[in-house]
């Protein structure tokens, strides 16, 4: 009986180890795996989004327009010839500037500076064409030769040097041609920048009086309402 006891203690002994061993195993388990034990995750920051940057309202009115190359909507068709000095002179201008006025009082014109003695800061512009409203500047635009912008936000920024104007982030983009054409609208007037064109050829400037746009446009709607005949008659 002794020896049966004495024989089967070795194996007795294994066993109570292997349990305690086992148990020890299961205990640190499921300390690794509890979240009492966890470490506490990190309390996530506050997600800040940068602000959109949104373009200011340009409230400039018509009298705060900037004069572009000497040039400023409401003149009178002498005082942009004074601009020019020889331009008084040329026929086929005087020519043009001699037809009547359109029935809604609207005409235009175009001066070529190449032609004159314009101011210097007309080297590289082909063209200018006025459009006139009662006799005065309503709109004008500035062709140029050049130079080729990478992007229209190279040439507004060219453009503002010197003039009260928003900078280029405050022009309004035109969909699907964004690289090339941006507007400001102001209160009472409103400037548009294209560039394109082999070199820049076709970059221009159009600097519209949107009160006089309006104006142009009732006389229009009511000529048209006078011109179609009445119900019944």
């Amino acid at each position: 009986m002794k020896s049966r006891i004495t024989n089967a203690s070795p194996r007795v002994g294994l066993c109570f180890i292997i349990f305690v061993a086992i148990s020890i195993a299961c205990s640190a388990s499921k300390s690794a795996s509890s979240p009492a034990n966890q470490p506490a995750s990190p309390t996530p920051a506050p997600v800040t989004t940068s602000s959109v940057h949104e373009p200011t309202a340009c409230t400039l009115k018509l009298s705060e327009a900037p004069a572009i190359n000497r040039l400023k909507l409401g003149m009178t068709e002498a005082e942009v010839l004074a601009v020019f000095p020889g331009s008084k002179d040329d026929a086929e201008l005087r020519s043009a500037l001699s037809k009547p006025r359109g029935p809604l009082g609207n005409s235009s014109f175009l001066l070529t500076p190449s032609k004159y003695e314009s101011p210097a800061d007309y080297n590289g512009v082909s063209r200018v064409t006025f459009s006139m409203l009662d006799g005065r500047v309503s709109s004008f635009t500035i062709n140029y030769n050049g130079p080729e912008w990478a992007h229209v936000d190279k040439f507004v920024e060219k453009f503002v040097e010197g003039k009260d104007l928003p900078a280029a982030e405050q022009w309004e983009p035109y969909a699907g041609m964004e690289n090339q054409m941006k507007t400001l609208t102001c209160t009472d007037f409103s400037i548009r920048v294209f560039n394109g064109g082999e070199g820049g050829n076709q970059n221009y400037v159009l600097v519209q009086d949107l009160e006089a746009d309006k104006k142009l446009k009732e006389r229009r709607r009511k000529a048209r309402e006078s011109a179609s005949p009445s119900p019944g008659s």
